[in-house]
């Protein structure tokens, strides 16, 4: 059975997914959604007493950060009803919810070979009686900063030195690469805050029964929670480093997009929704949108401090360190090969990944126009292949790696310089565009 025939019948089966409601305890929120026959118990644990102010406000938001969450689990059995039992939303609510849903789950319906379209995959059915709004009741002020471990969020650290003072560093399942780099930044432990999510085994029980799984708009869980997180502490604004190479589609032809809830699309759909029903006195937006992938790699290399500590592959997170078998690996390679020489990349990574064979279609995937992308979060094709040319310049009069001769064969010009690109659209406010010219 294919899995869109899978998709048929487990929507016929489960035909209610349902969002429950929501505990908040001192030390944690609890959430617990259904499907006939299921119960999923989703927890979020923070330290002992973070959680013990009850606001409404505190509350409004939890109830959205589980908006957020409750696709992870609905995309199991794609239930074509939402009820959502424990608070309000508006039919413009709805709205906003299904378009990040639908779009967020993009590339989940193609890999799954599934035909889903907007108006029927979906009703989301609120009961509407609980969680008024309400506003922020606190005054807010310096910058929260969501740190994953990459290159993007340390550039971001860097380029907010001035305000180093007033910044915190948020995480998500604190460890690893991402503690390391906030802490090669100068932030101690009292500075680094963020909760451990878990995710509930029945879901991966679940999987392993044959229901559908795969990508979700994760950075829209990032977002909300990041925003509980920044009231918590009283900060105003919180800092993402999501780029300009972000809005580009996958898939030649069509507009799907792994990095949607990192796109200019959904920041400003955030920032709208905040505005509308939540407080907009604490602001959500990307520092390094005007810029490329290219021009954050360029620079990155200047912080070599960061090099033993940064880790951008997913697959390696597990094991804190690079798997060099992955498209992402691969890509970041490549942007990092413009301006580093061998003999640092291999340190970083392990070994030349543009002297593998086997990485070819990978390759391809990053480089031909035509050809789709990885799923991976990666950047636009014309950054690669910029960087692919200046690779093999920093290399002029020594034998190129494999991958990167074969491509220097075939390429017919330069590329476009990437050195003064600057996407206007964008959200960043005044008092730190200054940062980015």
């Amino acid at each position: 059975m294919d899995n869109g025939e899978k998709y048929r019948i487990l929507r016929e089966k489960h035909k209610e997914f349902i969002y429950h409601g929501f505990d908040i305890a001192d030390d944690g929120i609890f959430f617990h959604f259904s499907i006939d026959g299921y119960d999923f118990y989703p927890s979020w644990k923070t330290e002992s007493g973070l959680l013990r102010h009850k606001t409404p406000f505190l509350e409004n938001i939890v109830f959205n950060i589980g908006m957020a969450e409750l696709v992870s689990y609905w995309k199991c059995a794609c239930s074509p009803v939402v009820r959502v039992l424990c608070g309000s939303l508006t039919e413009e609510q709805c709205l906003w919810w299904k378009k990040l849903y639908f779009n967020g789950l993009g590339e989940f319906f193609y890999r799954n070979g599934i035909d889903a379209d907007f108006d029927s995959f979906m009703q989301i059915i609120p009961d509407n009686s609980a969680l008024p709004l309400c506003k922020c009741d606190k005054t807010v002020s310096g910058y929260l900063v969501p740190v994953g471990g990459g290159k993007d969020s340390v550039v971001t650290l860097e380029l907010l030195r001035q305000y180093h003072d007033d910044t915190m560093c948020y995480i998500i399942n604190k460890g690893g690469a991402a503690v390391a780099c906030a802490k090669t930044a100068g932030f101690d432990d009292g500075r680094i805050v963020g909760p451990r999510r878990t995710i509930d085994r029945a879901l991966i029980e679940r999987n392993a029964d044959g229901y559908l799984n795969g990508h979700t708009p994760f950075s829209a869980v990032v977002a909300f929670s990041a925003y509980l997180f920044a009231y918590i502490y009283g900060k105003k604004y919180i800092v993402l480093s999501n780029e300009s190479s972000a809005n580009e589609t996958y898939v030649s032809g069509k507009q799907i997009n792994h990095q949607y809830s990192k796109s200019t699309e959904f920041e400003r759909d955030f920032r709208e929704y905040v505005s509308r029903y939540l407080d907009d006195s604490i602001q959500y937006f990307s520092l390094l949108r005007p810029w490329s992938e290219w021009q954050i790699a360029k620079k990155f290399v200047t912080y070599p401090q960061y090099f033993p500590v940064f880790l951008s592959c997913n697959l390696g997170s597990k094991t804190d360190k690079w798997c060099a078998d992955c498209a992402k690996c691969l890509y970041v390679y490549i942007l990092l090969a413009a301006f580093l020489d061998d003999e640092t990349l291999v340190k970083i990574f392990g070994k030349n990944m543009l002297d593998c064979e086997k990485y070819a279609d990978m390759f391809d995937g990053l480089v031909l126009d035509g050809t789709d992308k990885p799923f991976e979060c990666v950047g636009t094709k014309s950054e690669v292949r910029l960087s692919l040319y200046m690779a093999a310049g920093l290399r002029s009069g020594k034998e190129l790696p494999l991958l990167l001769k074969r491509y220097m064969d075939t390429v017919p010009t330069k590329p476009d310089s990437l050195e003064n690109y600057f996407d206007t659209d964008n959200f960043v406010p005044q008092h730190l565009i200054g940062l980015l010219k």
